[in-house]
């Protein structure tokens, strides 16, 4: 496990290749939660091939039975660096026999990382090398500090949206699969209070592209991180029941199963099917505003 760092007039960021994870983005403050164990010990892990939960922890191809954790596994691997310049690095995974034994496709997964300005960009390309349809997942999960610094509390701080319209937010079940229930989350001009009522709803997810940019506010409505994307899915997220001082906001090419779904893993929704020698690529950015 090595750490790597890149840099600019503005920014600096330092990237693990266990996992390609960012785990630090700072320019005039520390943008990226600190991993503190106590609350969640991760900061930004790439969610690949899957993301969230399959229904019972499985999935299904061609009437066969896999077993596969919750967001896939490639945030606990290590990946190769294939290239660094000051200010962008990318990272490469390749499927081996291990990975196979529990997701039976080959894959290149390549993650890179560019600062422009104020803004970080999380590329993401996958690779399908083989002679078959390639069905994956991906996401990212990162977490920022909230509140920043001492300036308020969480409770504070708002969200704001790029779209004025009340959103509708997909029901997860117990088992953190989803429902067909929805639950009406509504802005004020696009701003959203982080009340503990929005924090209990455990995961916040919008399906179907319902907004394409979410800031992370103080409590003067001042924006000091916006992500940006064009992921049909985004969630967020802190934990309910710690009162952890960050929160994520994670998009999504992919979503966790249906609840009971025993469907094959080609028809999940929003399950991308990559053709044989094709190449996938998306991306997301971070701009900071402090």
């Amino acid at each position: 496990m090595a750490l790597y760092t890149i840099k600019n007039d503005l920014l600096s960021a330092n990237i693990e290749s266990k996992g390609a994870e960012l785990r630090s983005l700072k320019g005039k403050i520390e943008y990226m939660w600190s991993a503190d164990p106590k609350y969640w010990e991760r900061v930004s892990p790439i969610l690949f091939p899957f993301i969230g939960k399959t229904n019972n922890m499985q999935y299904h191809i061609d009437d066969k039975c896999y077993s596969m954790s919750a967001h896939g596994f490639a945030r606990d691997m290590e990946f190769n660096l294939l290239s660094q310049t000051e200010n962008e690095i990318w990272f490469y995974l390749e499927s081996d026999e291990n990975t196979l034994k529990n997701y039976p496709f080959e894959f290149r997964l390549e993650i890179g990382y560019k600062l422009t300005g104020d803004t970080l960009e999380v590329l993401w390309r996958v690779i399908n090398p083989s002679d078959d349809i390639l069905p994956f997942s991906i996401g990212g999960h990162p977490a920022f500090v909230c509140p920043p610094g001492n300036s308020c509390k969480q409770e504070e701080c708002y969200l704001k949206f790029d779209k004025y319209d009340n959103l509708a937010s997909t029901k997860i079940s117990e088992n953190g699969l989803t429902l067909k229930e929805y639950i009406p989350i509504t802005t004020e001009n696009g701003y959203i209070n982080i009340t503990k009522e929005l924090i209990d709803l455990q995961t916040v997810l919008f399906e179907n592209g319902q907004c394409s940019e979410i800031s992370l506010c103080t409590k003067d409505k001042k924006p000091y991180i916006t992500v940006s994307f064009d992921a049909p899915v985004v969630a967020l997220w802190t934990p309910s029941d710690k009162n952890a001082p960050f929160f994520c906001i994670e998009p999504w090419y992919g979503i966790c199963d249906p609840e009971g779904y025993t469907g094959d893993i080609k028809n999940r929704p929003f399950e991308n099917l990559l053709q044989p020698n094709d190449i996938f690529n998306a991306s997301y950015k971070i701009k900071t505003h402090l």
